[in-house]
């Protein structure tokens, strides 16, 4: 078998041609930004925000820097400018149940309208009244009328207390009011006078006395009746003369807004509470500047006064031809969400009124869109239900934590719910879309529309025009120094890192737009017009060296010795795995010995991860996979009598993915075979029971972990990695690793099997089986089927009764 050809400088990384770009800087370029790479989402998210059947809401998911919230709010406002814009609504005092304040919906740009319309309304109220009270005319028709009753009343009691005194009465004033008296010459006799009488004298005067009694009893109860008559008839005048003030000062409002019946039904409810009221309004005509503060500071100050029920509480409001809202609600607390009953501490009790009913990020986004990042709503207490329950039932009231824990015993609102016509876009990971989609039933009847942003988009000439739009675009709106071409193309190179695939561009804008800025800074601190290559991959530098610490630690360990790495010379069941080792926002490539021992017991691979715990599930996957292989290949006439034991050495953290399984499977076959095997090669890739190499992630950082540390204990031009084939389109290498490949002081092979690997790694054919099943002498799958045999045929050498066995059929 022909050994793998390495891979030139060429094929270590794509290059992007400055040359294909027809503009001197990004500054000739337009400044908007447009979506780049993401037109399966942006069309998800164009139907899902056109289409108006219920449920048909939206789940923006993708990494975060994949520019899905910009993206969505810039769609969304394009599309809300194009709306009309929605009606506003207002919350106005119920007469006939204050507790549940009436929700007034009326067209755009209105609500602030007839706010002002109620408070001019009262003030001309407060004016008409105590003008029309204050004139001669009224007071007049009310002195007639009360004059009337005192002049009726005085009259009856002057003619009875005539004849009170004609039966020797006196008319006097005891607890309980006017009583009737012995009199003696037109006084009240005393009770000694009255004792002295004759017996028959008194009983004369008792009877008589009683007689009056009952009649002026009866006098009294005539009066009170005609007095409450004549306060009635002042009430009706008072009325008579408030609707004549007022009535033509309604009547002009209800024609303003005779189109909306329910404005009009208000109008009237308050008019006839005014004249209901309108004492008062006369009781406060002396105070026209206390109507002018606010409904706090007048709670902080006293009860609710009177007037304060003709207010109107605009809940929200539009301009008319701005279109309709787009909200993006970041804090999406229950109260944020659905609004909220404020209330004010008075004299030691909580009170409120409905102006002070809050409107949430629901109201706010009626007729429009609303904007929400999904973790924040769930991990608000209630927050999740409480949107859910808006969106089904198509209506919104506010809801406070208060009342689902039931934090404070106090009176509350509740404010008639409002008519909801909004479009939710939900933001957040993959992941939690699935979840919610797998275990809320809600969930799937009310997002039904997936707008799924990629991390990956095709490179072609279109896309990468569109890369350099994108810089230009930072750079006019942030006012960043402006790119040469060149500069450009190295922004294109690394999308494609970040993509790792040669045909691909990451979608990641925002790490992309972080190098811009960077590139642009360190050209300033340079003192350059303009930004090219060079500060690019500056930036790129300073980046690398902001973060790359504990790589720096770990190649001083392997410096040290602390980390035990061989670059040179061979070595029996012993390879270089290189694993990743993510920290936050670098990944480092770290070398690791991996090694494999193989000796007569029980059968089978022992994984010495997996055995102290310390193997994640794939790992433990790929290990087991090695089984099926050397199954397959060695143990098809007889089973396999050997015990093999790999691991990991000085790693100390749980090993997962199956990156090392072809790592594993070669220190396996140069334990079995006696062939030592390379140390100035390091191995990645997973195997499957065909003995086929397939593609791993982050083989970059892997391919420049290896280097490293080569160029740490000096390269000697022999040094390499050996990589899957598959991976080869993946490889956008540090311009320091392609040019020591370039120079031929570096080496990195691509290999489809593991035959091709052990054969590099060995420097021995691997050998294939002929006709009868028998591998050539000398290669290495012939050895390990020897030493198989042999364990075998030891294997039952120590079996009970192997030897006598083996003597009998001698």
């Amino acid at each position: 078998m022909p050994l793998p050809r390495e891979l030139t400088s060429e094929q270590c990384r794509w290059r992007c041609d400055a040359s294909q770009f027809d503009f001197g800087t990004t500054q000739e370029l337009p400044a908007e930004i447009v979506p780049i790479g993401q037109q399966r989402a942006m069309n998800a998210l164009d139907f899902g925000a056109d289409i108006q059947s219920e449920g048909y809401n939206i789940f923006a998911l993708g990494p975060p820097g994949t520019g899905r919230t910009s993206l969505v709010l810039e769609m969304l406002q394009r599309k809300a400018d194009e709306m009309p814009a929605p009606s506003d609504c207002c919350y106005v005092y119920n007469f006939d149940d204050p507790r549940c304040p009436r929700a007034l919906e009326l067209p755009a740009g209105m609500g602030a309208t007839l706010l002002d319309d109620l408070h001019e309304l009262i003030e001309d109220v407060d004016r008409e009244i105590t003008r029309s009270f204050d004139g001669d005319e009224y007071s007049e028709r009310r002195d007639e009328l009360l004059r009337e009753f005192r002049e009726a009343r005085n009259k009856e009691l002057q003619a009875f207390e005539r004849e009170v005194q004609e039966a020797g009465l006196a008319i006097g004033r005891g607890p309980a009011g006017l009583i009737v008296a012995p009199a003696k010459d037109g006084e009240v006799m005393s009770p000694q006078e009255y004792q002295q009488l004759p017996q028959e004298e008194r009983e004369a005067l008792d009877q008589r006395r009683q007689e009056m009694q009952e009649k002026l009893d009866e006098i009294m109860r005539r009066g009170q009746r005609a007095e409450k008559q004549a306060r009635q008839k002042v009430a009706e005048l008072d009325r008579e003369v408030a609707l004549y003030a007022i009535g033509g000062l309604v009547k002009d409002l209800q024609e303003k807004y005779a189109e909306i019946e329910q404005v009009v039904e208000h109008l009237n409810q308050v008019r006839d509470d005014i004249i209901a009221n309108v004492d008062a309004f006369r009781e406060e005509a002396d105070e026209p500047a206390a109507e002018q503060l606010a409904v706090p500071q007048r709670m902080l100050e006293g009860p609710h006064r009177p007037h304060d029920r003709y207010r109107v509480n605009v809940v929200w409001s539009h301009k008319e031809g701005e279109g309709a809202p787009v909200v993006f609600e970041t804090n999406p607390t229950i109260e944020n969400l659905t609004g909220d009953v404020e209330h004010v501490a008075y004299m030691g009790a909580l009170v409120t009124d409905f102006t002070m009913v809050k409107p949430g990020a629901l109201h706010r986004a009626n007729g429009g869109y609303l904007v929400l990042e999904a973790l924040s709503v769930l991990t608000k207490p209630y927050a999740w239900e409480a949107l859910k329950r808006a969106l089904k039932s198509a209506q919104v009231c506010p809801e406070s934590i208060r009342e689902h824990l039931r934090l404070v015993s106090t009176v509350t609102l509740q404010p008639e719910p409002i008519a909801l016509n909004v479009k939710v876009v939900l933001i957040g990971s993959p992941l939690l879309y699935y979840l919610l989609h797998e275990h809320d039933e809600d969930f799937r009847k009310l997002f039904k529309v997936k707008s799924d942003f990629g991390v990956q988009m095709d490179r072609s000439a279109e896309t990468v025009e569109e890369y350099g739009r994108f810089v230009a675009a930072r750079c006019h709106q942030e006012g960043l120094t402006h790119f040469t071409p060149d500069g450009v193309a190295a922004v294109v190179e690394y999308g494609a890192r970040l993509a790792e695939d040669h045909e691909k561009l990451s979608t990641r804008f925002l790490e992309v737009a972080d190098l811009v800025r960077e590139a642009a800074f360190w050209c300033s601190k340079e003192g350059a017009d303009l930004v090219g290559t060079g500060h690019v991959q500056r930036a790129l530098k300073e980046s690398i060296q902001r973060s790359n610490r504990i790589e720096e630690r770990l190649l001083e360990m392997i410096e040290e010795g602390t980390l035990l790495i061989d670059t040179t010379g061979q070595v029996l069941g012993q390879v270089n795995g290189i694993s990743l080792l993510p920290l936050g926002d670098y990944v480092v490539g770290k070398p690791s010995r991996i090694t494999a021992r193989s000796y007569l017991g029980k059968p089978g691979i022992l994984n010495v991860e997996r055995e102290v715990e310390l193997s994640g599930p794939i790992h433990s996957k790929g290990t087991m996979i090695l089984t099926g292989f050397l199954g397959e290949r060695f143990a098809t006439r007889e089973p396999m009598s050997c015990s093999i034991s790999l691991a990991f050495e000085q790693v100390y953290e749980e090993v997962e993915g199956d990156s090392a399984a072809s790592a594993e499977l070669y220190a396996l076959l140069s334990s079995l075979s006696g062939m030592p095997l390379r140390q100035d090669l390091a191995v990645t890739g997973s195997v499957n029971q065909h003995g086929q190499i397939q593609a791993v992630g982050g083989v970059n950082r892997k391919i420049e972990g290896f280097f490293a540390t080569c160029k740490l204990m000096s390269l000697t031009g022999a040094q390499g990695v050996i990589i899957p084939a598959a991976n080869v389109r993946n490889l956008m290498l540090r311009q320091e690793v392609v040019e020591a490949v370039a120079a031929g002081r570096f080496h990195i092979y691509p290999v489809e099997t593991i035959d091709e690997g052990i054969e590099l790694l060995t420097g021995v054919a691997a050998g294939q089986r002929d006709e009868e099943g028998e591998f050539p002498e000398g290669t290495i799958n012939a050895a390990v089927a020897a030493r198989l045999a042999e364990a075998a045929e030891a294997h039952r050498k120590h079996q009970p009764g192997g030897e006598r066995r083996e003597a009998g059929s001698g």
